[in-house]
């Protein structure tokens, strides 16, 4: 019997440590975050945190924060939609 052709470990480590760990769930939003919400308020809202529910949405300025308060609901139907469970219930928005 032969052996198989040896492996790089990176490999191996790479599979095991993505199925050990689940991806975040700021990472997961920000994976779909620009088809959820589309390109132009992408350019101008960007995710940055989500904790117990809660996703941070950081806009560059007041106006974009606004109307994102406005359409939060829906836009966080549609994450969890995207998404394929319940994860978020609260949309907040800041400028920074």
């Amino acid at each position: 019997m032969s052996r198989p052709a040896p492996r790089p470990i990176s490999s191996a480590l790479q599979g095991l440590a993505a199925m050990l760990a689940p991806a975040s769930t700021l990472a997961r939003v920000q994976s779909v975050w620009e088809d959820v919400a589309g390109p132009a308020i992408a350019q101008a809202a960007r995710p940055s945190a989500a904790r117990d529910g809660v996703l941070t949405v950081t806009c560059e300025a007041a106006v974009w924060a606004q109307e994102l308060e406005l359409m939060a609901s829906d836009l966080t139907a549609r994450l969890n939609a995207a998404l394929g469970e319940e994860v978020l219930h609260t949309l907040r928005c800041r400028t920074g």
